[in-house]
């Protein structure tokens, strides 16, 4: 089982190493569409095999868990691997017409196979401190990535995502300590047995909002939410798309896998810390999207609300909260990517990417505003799209639990969704272009580069929409080993808790 676990890890890392040594070469891109291809097929074995076999885990160099690495794919793991390939995939086509040929000389395509190792190594590690190497391989490639144009705007943008994100790694590290210390493990099924022999309960709850706090900063969750506006606009089309689409999410996954298996001792408090936390940033995050003019930053405070309904569907901790969670979670990684490369091929067709000063593609690439209809309705939240029932199953288990109020905000927060994707295809889309350019989608360098992606990630989220029972379905198994990790702990240790 190890090699479908490791493939996924070794395919990137070995295509970046090869992408550097050929970046000045156009077979640089290319190795990085190839590599990104096979990490897809690699990453569907690993499906199959979880939905086949249960849990899975692997002992790196035969060493035993707790005392070893573990690497380990429940159906939750398996799936963002899956969409990570996914996005990636797309993103690597997408590049060969958005990524300059300075931009490859640097070393975008190495740095962005090592971002996507990094991204999948957080889903598959099955301890607390790998979770913290592979956070630093994250943060390391997407640095790079962010300040790869050597701009002012880049290097301001890339010097606050840092910043705010080593304070969330000092945070990290020293809860990582203070578990240690507490418990003599920082393996997660082994954390979830010792945790429960902990005497100062109260202690432990205070390294939770530790961990809440650092594992918030990734998921860019209210009030340590900004740095992602403040940097997500700022680098080439291609970044914005896969930080958009995975950054975030692996703080929110960071936060469902420690607070369902591991600090699942004082829910009452927790819990409620993540529900105002979650209220607070549907709220802020929407609000700030609403202010914005800007295509990509509306975009980017979006992310920041849309994350507040994952951390709610936590929060609220029902069975099917949880669902909502996950199936949430997989439709905005594909939603929010999407969106964020239409957005580049409207910069390219119209020059520039305020709203208010562009204009046009309706008109002249009607093509290119159905596939943006398609995310930025499923965002909203519009049937039968896969946004309506991520949406629909947070509400109802809002409304189950009688938090009538929490309900009002998640409804609310999907109207003033709906106000920001209509401004954006008003301006940008339905009215004329104020200085009477007329985009045309022919003039696109290498044209299928840009449009078969986002076709691509606009068809698997009508698929989801019109079908959506088998991923719910899913979404029910995941939740269902979420909240009895029995087989977690019995694969990774041997034995029965």
């Amino acid at each position: 089982m190890s090699w479908y676990l490791t493939l996924p890890l070794v395919i990137p890392f070995v295509a970046s190493i090869i992408a550097y040594l050929l970046r000045s070469s156009p077979l640089g891109a290319w190795v990085s569409i190839i590599g990104s291809g096979l990490g897809l097929i690699a990453s569907i074995a690993l499906m199959a095999v979880v939905l086949d076999a249960g849990v899975i885990a692997g002992q790196m160099g035969n060493w035993p868990a707790p005392f070893g690495i573990t690497l380990v794919a429940d159906l939750l793991s398996a799936v963002m691997v899956l969409i990570t390939a996914i996005t990636g995939f797309a993103v690597a086509i997408y590049a060969l017409s958005d990524i300059t040929e300075r931009q490859a000389k640097l070393g975008y395509h190495a740095l962005f196979q090592i971002l996507l190792a990094g991204v999948t190594g957080a889903f598959l590690t099955g301890d607390l401190f790998n979770l913290y190497v592979w956070f630093e391989v994250m943060l390391i490639a997407s640095f790079g990535l962010l300040i790869l144009n050597g701009g002012k705007e880049q290097i301001d943008g890339g010097v606050k995502y840092v910043a705010l994100n080593l304070i969330s790694t000092i945070l990290f590290l020293t809860g990582i300590g203070l578990l240690y210390g507490m418990t003599g493990t920082l393996n997660f099924a082994d954390l979830a047995l010792k945790v429960e022999e902990v005497e100062n309960q109260g202690l432990l709850t205070v390294v939770a909002m530790m961990f809440m706090v650092a594992f918030g900063v990734k998921a860019a969750v209210f009030p340590l939410f900004f740095w992602l506006p403040a940097a997500y606009h700022t680098p080439s089309f291609a970044v914005s798309a896969v930080f958009a689409g995975l950054l975030t999410k692996v703080g929110v996954y960071a936060l469902i896998r420690m607070f369902t298996m591991v600090f699942d001792h004082d829910i009452g408090f927790t819990h409620t810390v993540l529900l105002w936390v979650a209220c607070f940033t549907m709220v802020i995050g929407v609000l700030g999207a609403a202010a914005q003019s800007d295509f990509r930053k509306i975009l980017s405070f979006h992310i920041i609300s849309q994350i507040g309904y994952m951390i709610l569907g936590l929060a609220l901790m029902t069975p099917l909260a949880l669902v909502g969670a996950v199936f949430y979670l997989v439709h905005h990684i594909i939603v929010k990517a999407n969106l964020f490369l239409i957005a580049g091929i409207a910069k390219r067709l119209t020059g520039g990417t305020e709203v208010y000063q562009i204009g046009g593609l309706y008109k002249s690439a009607p093509f290119l505003a159905i596939l943006f209809l398609i995310p930025a309705f499923s965002l909203a939240g519009f049937p039968p799209l896969s946004g309506f029932w991520a949406k629909y199953i947070i509400v109802k288990a809002t409304l189950d639990v009688e938090m009538w109020f929490v309900a009002f905000i998640a409804l609310a927060v999907g109207l003033m969704t709906i106000y920001s994707m209509t401004k954006i295809w008003a301006e940008a889309f339905w009215k004329p272009h104020p200085d009477g350019i007329e985009p045309d989608l022919k003039t696109l360098p290498n044209k299928p580069a840009q449009i078969i992606p986002v076709a691509g990630l606009a068809i698997l989220t009508i698929i989801i929409g019109l079908n959506p029972e088998p991923f719910v379905i899913f979404a029910e198994r995941t939740t269902a080993q979420l909240l009895d990790p029995t087989a977690y702990i019995t694969t990774v240790l041997g034995e029965t808790p």
